[in-house]
C-alpha cells in the first residue's frame, strides 16, 4: 500500500511537471508573435513558422486600412479549419505569383472577425477597394477559380 501512494505520487508529479513545462513553451511561442497577445491557441502556435500563414492582418490594422478607404485582399481563415489547410497551399502561392499583397486574418485569434466582417465560414478571401467590400470567394476552390477570380478583381 505504500509503495502504491508513493508511485501514485511520484506520477501526479510528473504530470504536473509536464503540465508545467508544456505551458512554458507554448508561452515562449507567443511571446514576440505577430498577433499581439500573451496568449494563443494552441494551432496559431503551430503556425507561426509556417510561411503559408505569415502576413497577418490584426482587426485594428484593418479597420485603419478600410477606413483611409484603402485596397486590400483578407484571407480569413482558422487554423482549425480542415478546407483552409487545404486551401492555403493554393492560394497563398497563387497570390504571390500574381503580386498580390495577400493579409491575413486568423478569425480563431480575432473572433470579431465573424461579425465585423460577415464571415459565415472558412476559408473566405474578401476583396476590398475605396475601403468596401466589392467581391467574395467562400469554401475551397481549385487554383484556376481562385486565378479567374483575383484576375477579375485586381
Amino acid at each position: 500500500m505504500k509503495k502504491a501512494i508513493i508511485f501514485l505520487g511520484i506520477i501526479i508529479v510528473l504530470f504536473g511537471a509536464l503540465a508545467f513545462v508544456t505551458n512554458l513553451s507554448n508561452s515562449e511561442k507567443a511571446e514576440g508573435n505577430p498577433y499581439g497577445k500573451d496568449s494563443l491557441d494552441p494551432a496559431t502556435i503551430d503556425q507561426l513558422d509556417d510561411p503559408l500563414y505569415q502576413n497577418q492582418i490584426l482587426p485594428d490594422e484593418l479597420d485603419k486600412k478600410l477606413s483611409k478607404e484603402d485596397d486590400a485582399f483578407v484571407y480569413f481563415y482558422s487554423p482549425t479549419c480542415i478546407h483552409c489547410k487545404n486551401t492555403s497551399p493554393i492560394l497563398v502561392p497563387l497570390a504571390e505569383d500574381m503580386d498580390i499583397d495577400l493579409k491575413k486574418y486568423n478569425v480563431l485569434e480575432f473572433e470579431q472577425g465573424w461579425n465585423d466582417y460577415q464571415i459565415e465560414s472558412t476559408p473566405t478571401l474578401v476583396r476590398f477597394k475605396d475601403g468596401k467590400e466589392v467581391d467574395r470567394i467562400v469554401g475551397t476552390q481549385t487554383e484556376e477559380t481562385f486565378k479567374q477570380w483575383i484576375e477579375q478583381n485586381k
